[in-house]
């Protein structure tokens, strides 16, 4: 049996900041009303832990899925595929806030980077990531969800291979609003076992670790050299991953800045360039903000971003005598963006 309905699943802001849980909730509401789509609404995904029930629900989708959150796209889609929940990048017409269609040089900058040594065991579906930063009206969101339903029924229509059943999904139930404007969520079960509404919706506590976009990492190893708190490990097939990620230091983005393919996020990072936008997405100042506020070179600040966590373990600092200068005596540092220089400068001179 093919594919039926849609899942978009809505991944709440980190916080109680009124006006994103306002368009949360105008973009809940008005799905309710559509046909061929099954809601459900999670917690912040970086900070769902494993056994989470929100990570359980996601892990149970099966089928094409749409996933609204406040990150990046790019950092969304590889998060999942961290947690094992894996598909294709599926393609959307929201353009990030701030992107101009006079960018074609950049833009191309980044189709040619080289590719990365990719995910492993991807399934045979299409995961579509939006970003609730890129528009205001929730309308623009509801339209392109409408957008991709109807290519998903175009593909499933097509399709001629029949599906396994999918397995009994672990959600929530959302009714439509009350008279005063709130979202009521009731309790589901998953294989005949109940659940209360506040398990999926718990509030994790706040994480940190870095993300790996396999589209990018060449398998360099250069953050597993880099990092001293043993963050990085080697898989069974001899990649690169995040093994003990809540070793991690709490705002330390230091080895994304190591990476030569800009291959490590931190989602939650201020700097767009580290927390998952596109190469050259933001652009038009046009002064060396580097020289301008008297320093900035990317692994400089990252010594010192690894020494400072060093020095609060009550270890020795390092500066740049571990980890950093092998892949550099041959090869040019990746381009990166003004905002990104902006904030590195600032971050150099603590303000």
């Amino acid at each position: 049996m093919s594919q039926k309905k849609l899942t978009v699943v809505l991944s709440q802001a980190q916080g109680k900041d009124p006006n994103r849980r306002a368009i949360e909730e105008e973009i809940a509401a008005a799905l309710l009303m559509e046909s061929g789509i099954d809601l459900g609404i999670v917690p912040a995904l970086y900070d769902l832990h494993e056994g989470h029930t929100g990570r359980l629900y996601l892990e149970g989708v099966q089928g094409d899925m749409v996933v609204i959150s406040w990150l990046y796209p790019r950092a969304a889609y590889w998060l999942l595929d961290r947690d094992g929940i894996q598909g294709k990048l599926g393609e959307t017409n929201i353009k990030p806030a701030g992107n101009n269609d006079d960018e074609d040089e950049e833009e191309g900058e980044e189709t040619k980077r080289p590719k990365g040594i990719g995910s492993v065991k991807v399934q045979d579906r299409f995961i579509f990531c939006l970003d609730l930063r890129d528009a205001k009206d929730h309308r623009t969101y509801v339209e392109e969800i409408r957008r991709i339903l109807s290519e998903c029924k175009q593909r499933w229509d097509a399709a001629t291979a029949d599906l396994k059943p999918a397995i009994v999904q672990l959600g929530m139930n959302i009714s439509p609003p009350a008279s005063n404007g709130t979202l009521a969520l009731n309790g589901n079960s998953a294989n005949g076992v109940p659940f209360l509404k506040e398990e999926m919706l718990k509030i994790p506590g706040r994480r940190w670790y870095p993300v790996i976009d396999y589209s990018r990492c060449t398998n360099c190893m250069e953050c597993l050299d880099f990092c001293l708190f043993g963050v990085y490990g080697v898989d069974s097939l001899e990649r690169i991953y995040v093994d003990n990620q809540d070793s991690c230091k709490k705002g330390c983005p230091a080895c994304s800045r190591v990476c030569p393919e800009q291959a490590i996020m931190f989602p939650d990072y201020k700097s767009p360039a580290i927390a998952g936008a596109p190469v050259g997405a933001i652009s038009g100042l046009k002064i060396d903000l580097t020289k301008l506020f008297g320093g900035g070179d990317a692994l400089v600040i990252a010594a010192k971003e690894r020494d400072k966590e060093l020095l609060r373990d009550g270890r020795d600092a390092v500066g740049l005598s571990v980890g950093i200068p092998k892949r550099q005596s041959d090869k040019k540092d990746s381009p990166k963006d003004d905002l990104d220089n902006l904030m590195d400068s600032l971050d150099t001179l603590e303000i």
